[in-house]
């Protein structure tokens, strides 16, 4: 039997792999971790909707909007959200910044070194999940630790060839 929490919840992700350059190994690593984590634990509810989950998700840009399409576990259409991706250009932008100086710190300062700048990427990372959940608020339903992966993935998709 599934419980309602174990409907309410991603099984499967994919990006607009249109979207996706391949990154560093770095970002890489990021990508199919956030993936895995998403994939085994998240809560993710659209609000519109009297029928729970499963639910598989795509994320894309197009026209300088953020693509969330949420499908029904069979892949059949269920809605198809849109956000501005003005918004969150800067704090990408800002979380790849210290992401490369906590890459190049790893290699070559000392442990407080890397642990104050570890502090400060978390922090944006948190920063930037939050406007997540704050822009999706009402249209859907997460916890932090969904947030947080699903911001990892659009930080993927921001960064274009």
């Amino acid at each position: 039997m599934t419980t309602a929490k174990g409907k309410r919840r991603i099984t499967h992700v994919t990006l607009d792999e249109r979207s996706v350059v391949r990154h560093k190994p770095e970002v890489e690593h990021e990508r199919a971790v956030a993936i895995f984590d998403l994939l085994e634990d998240n809560e993710f509810c659209p609000c519109d909707f009297t029928e729970d989950g499963p639910y598989h998700l795509h994320l894309s840009i197009e026209d300088n909007r953020l693509v969330f399409d949420i499908r029904r576990e069979d892949n059949s259409e269920l809605d198809r959200l849109m956000l501005p991706i003005t918004g969150f250009r800067s704090i990408v932008r800002d979380y790849f910044l210290i992401c490369e100086s906590y890459y190049a710190a790893i290699k070559r300062s000392t442990p407080s070194q890397i642990e104050a700048i570890d502090m400060g990427r978390r922090g944006l990372h948190n920063e930037g999940s939050e406007m997540l959940r704050e822009r999706l608020a009402g249209k859907v339903e997460m916890d932090l630790q969904t947030a947080r992966r699903l911001f990892t993935l659009i930080c993927v998709l921001h960064i274009r060839g």
